[in-house]
């Protein structure tokens, strides 16, 4: 019925003619995509397609390249807060915990908060999705603030598991609704599926409430409940120039293995036996200047490998293109081929992936995972004791707000754009407070820090900058020293 529907529409499409896109055209005949939902898509071809993502990060330079790319660009050193609290001494307070506790967030033990940000950011575009869980811990295990963060890759979490649980719940790809459609839970392995060193626990799962888990995913689709790899649409090309390049590197391998090939009139003639090696191939080591006797009739002939071709570097380059299209990564980052770039491009390709990137960093990075981690670290501070914040229960809201600096994007001409920069705070177009955070830096934090240097330069009698260029009055004071930059 279905198909016979599909029949007469496109047969009416094509009396009445109007998109081409959607009639069956000799062009279009065969081209029939699938108008499965992607979340069927994800369950058919996700786990394939991580794994795919994966193997290329681990044996592909370019994929090697891209991510750590990505990783840098979008969380470098950390995206770190600027809480909004007015009271300087408390805002003092509260920033040092945070600092103090960013060294123990790692429940694993091998990084700290910011490090934890850029696996998220790895794991996303690798797998799509990523999930933190939240690890309350004891007074007693010395943490600045007893809460720890478990990372949680996509594996562990079933694509396969669809069923109705308990109380009108669904369970749809591992993940718990209620019956207005509510996240409440996670039914995580308790093992990855693919480690063999893990002993027992085989296919067991363990239901986590859904307050518990942070799930960092970057849909594509409505409704769309499972990440899936923005790798993507670049695996097919990536995976078959890896075996071009490789079947191109051993062609021209075993052609600059034979030098000389030397011919004779008469094959048929036994080879000398002290003249052939092991196998019975008869061969010679050549030195510098060597002078060869031959026997009668027999000739050299050099080996002539035939070149890669002129059109090896613009295929190259056009498939590297596709990919970083496919990818999202500027050429440059992908390949690291900076002899195609200059100023101009350059700047066009960095504004245009900068603009992607900081989109990134807010709807993903901040919005699903630094937000939810300062609320519950900021609540498990003040309920374990370790600030005190004056009204906390009445004032939640208050205390909670806080400005996420991304890191600092480098200049690609600094004294350009400094200079347009410090124009622009002249004409009032831009604060001085919005410039520091672009540089990954608080207002207030450098100003406190400007002030008490000036302090401390007047105490010591230390000049710098274009003041120590002005013509010094006549005192009685003893003389300074003078430092320029």
């Amino acid at each position: 019925m279905i198909a016979a529907i599909a029949r007469w529409r496109r047969r009416v499409g094509a009396l009445v003619g109007g998109f081409e896109a959607g009639e069956a055209t000799r062009r279009l005949r065969h081209f029939q995509p699938s108008r499965a939902h992607l979340n069927t898509l994800i369950a058919a071809a996700g786990a394939d397609i991580t794994a795919r993502a994966r193997w290329l990060v681990r044996n592909n330079g370019y994929a090697a390249n891209a991510i750590e790319s990505w990783a840098g660009n979008v969380v470098g050193d950390g995206i770190k807060p600027s809480s909004l609290i007015a009271d300087a001494v408390l805002k003092n307070q509260v920033q040092r915990l945070w600092l103090d506790w960013t060294d123990d967030s790692d429940a694993e033990g091998f990084t700290d908060f910011y490090g934890q940000l850029r696996r998220a950011a790895r794991e996303v575009f690798i797998a799509g999705e990523v999930f933190f869980r939240f690890r309350p811990r004891r007074p007693v295990d010395g943490l600045a603030v007893p809460l720890q963060l478990q990372m949680i890759p996509s594996e562990l979490l079933p694509l396969s598991r669809n069923e109705t649980a308990g109380g009108g719940n669904v369970i749809r790809q591992g993940i718990e609704f209620d019956k207005i459609g509510r996240r409440v839970a996670y039914h995580f392995l308790r093992r990855h599926p693919g480690d063999v060193t893990a002993p027992g626990l085989v296919g067991e799962t363990v239901r986590v409430p859904a307050t518990e888990i942070i799930h960092v995913i970057d849909p594509v689709d409505a409704g769309q409940l499972r990440g899936i790899s923005r790798f993507a649409p670049g695996i097919v090309k990536l995976f078959l120039l890896d075996q071009y390049d490789d079947a191109e590197l051993d062609r021209k391998k075993v052609a600059a293995m034979h030098a000389l090939f030397i011919t004779t009139p008469a094959p048929a003639e036994p080879f000398d036996v002290a003249e052939s090696d092991e196998g019975g191939e008869r061969t010679m080591d050549l030195q510098p200047g060597q002078i060869v006797m031959l026997e009668p009739g027999e000739e050299v002939q050099t080996s002539a490998p035939t070149d890669v071709g002129q059109t090896y570097e613009p295929f190259q380059y056009r498939t590297l293109l596709q990919v970083s299209a496919a990818l999202g990564i500027p050429y440059a980052y992908l390949s690291n081929d900076m002899l195609k770039a200059n100023y101009s491009n350059s700047r066009l390709a960095l504004l245009e992936f900068r603009r992607r990137v900081e989109a990134y960093q807010h709807a993903v990075m901040v919005w699903q995972i630094c937000r939810r981690v300062w609320a519950r670290w900021l609540d498990t501070a003040v309920l374990s004791g370790a600030i005190d914040l004056p009204g906390y229960d009445r004032q939640r809201s208050a205390y909670l707000g806080c400005s996420w600096l991304p890191p600092k994007w480098d200049w690609v001409d600094p004294l350009k754009d400094a200079r347009a920069e410090i124009e622009q705070i002249d004409a009032g177009l831009k604060s001085r407070t919005q410039a520091l955070a672009e540089r990954g830096y608080d207002a207030d934090q450098v100003d406190a820090e400007i002030a008490a240097d000036k302090e401390r330069e007047r105490k010591l009698g230390l000049v710098f900058g274009t003041a120590a260029t002005a013509p010094v009055e006549a005192t009685n004071e003893p003389a300074v020293a003078v430092v320029e930059n």
